[in-house]
């Protein structure tokens, strides 16, 4: 029996990548033929990830995988399959956030919510990452929905944290940081406000960082760079470090005194569950999938305004005792996360489509 899976673009690092090979080793181990397609792949992963070109039709005791946060040529591919046919939904950004900065992006996102819908006669069974991508898969009218547990790979963040980016970040100031692409849905907006009204209001001894790819939306990252100008940041108010490899991050998760997310929506947002791994206190707005992967740890907050949220991630960043209660209820949060068995999961799933 094989038990194949479809990914649009495989990139070592990736967080869906990282989930299909996890699923593909396993189920190679239960004595599946198991193999991952894709459309594109990273130079190196040509004996991980085979051209969909060479994907050889499903039987009809057979199960084809598609993992799917873009449209393309694979969703019609899914659909034509014979045998039982599953999604893995990791969400698509509304078109909306991005309609005053591309319209591309907009285009693309828009798109890929109808591909997305025209699947539901089709599917047996569609999976999500988060309770929240499960509900807009049930509102899509997909008859069987699950939540599939969400792979994390915990080995990779027993890196070495660089002591030098640590140290250059130690300098007396509070961090507040950010990870996550440079994207309108993360209102990146609305932390630099609230980074001005620290500064002038609270103490002037405070940063902004924000880890993430700068180039994936010029016009939004320009539009950043003139608010803060606006705000009158200087550079060691607001550091927009781009992309950086593992050991930087995590130092800049280490150097760090509160986490704050004022994005409005989020599929699942990973860098919750490294705050929390680091010990480092999680503040975030109360938006999409974010309550459900805080799942009542961190501190939640219902507003935008910026006087409010500063005085807040102040409070948090300059009470030991605060800090304490704050990580120990993340540090539980934690411990369920590394409890859950996606293998099992996955197994116990494909059995019931296939007795």
């Amino acid at each position: 029996m094989r038990v194949d899976q479809l990914v649009p673009a495989y990139h070592r690092g990736d967080a869906i990548g990282d989930t299909a090979l996890h699923m593909r080793d396993f189920l190679r181990s239960k004595g599946f033929i198991a193999d991952i397609y894709c459309l594109d792949r990273d130079k190196g992963l040509e004996g991980e990830g085979l051209p969909f070109a060479e994907f050889p039709p499903a039987g009809k005791g057979d199960v084809t995988i598609l993992h799917f946060a873009l449209p393309s040529p694979l969703t019609a591919g899914l659909a034509r399959q014979a045998g039982r046919k599953v999604i893995v939904y990791h969400n698509i950004t509304p078109e909306r956030f991005f309609a005053p900065h591309s319209a591309e992006m907009a285009r693309i996102c828009r798109v890929g919510r109808e591909e997305l819908a025209s699947l539901v006669p089709s599917v047996d069974l569609a999976l999500a990452d988060s309770e929240y991508n499960r509900r807009e898969l049930a509102d899509l009218g997909f008859p069987r929905t699950d939540v599939l547990p969400l792979f994390i790979d915990f080995r990779k963040y027993d890196t070495p944290a660089s002591d030098f980016v640590r140290g250059l970040y130690r300098d007396g100031r509070v961090n507040i940081l950010f990870v996550g692409r440079i994207a309108p849905n993360k209102r990146i907006e609305d932390l630099i406000k609230v980074v001005f009204y620290y500064k002038k209001y609270i103490s002037p001894l405070v940063r902004l960082i924000v880890v993430g790819k700068t180039s994936s939306l010029p016009k939004y990252f320009e539009s950043l760079v003139r608010l803060a100008d606006e705000f009158y940041l200087k550079p060691e108010e607001i550091a927009f470090t781009g992309h950086v490899p593992d050991e930087e991050m995590f130092a800049l998760y280490k150097a760090s005194d509160v986490f704050l997310s004022m994005s409005e929506h989020e599929g699942f947002c990973l860098p919750l569950v490294e705050s929390m791994l680091f010990d480092l206190p999680i503040v975030a707005y109360d938006a999409a999938a974010v309550p459900f992967t805080l799942d009542g740890s961190g501190v939640l907050v219902g507003t935008k305004r910026p006087d409010l949220v500063a005085e807040l991630v102040a409070r948090v960043a300059g009470s030991a005792e605060l800090r304490q209660r704050i990580v120990e209820g993340q540090k539980r949060r934690l411990e369920r996360f590394r409890g859950m068995d996606l293998g099992g999961f996955l197994l116990g799933r494909i059995k019931e489509l296939v007795p």
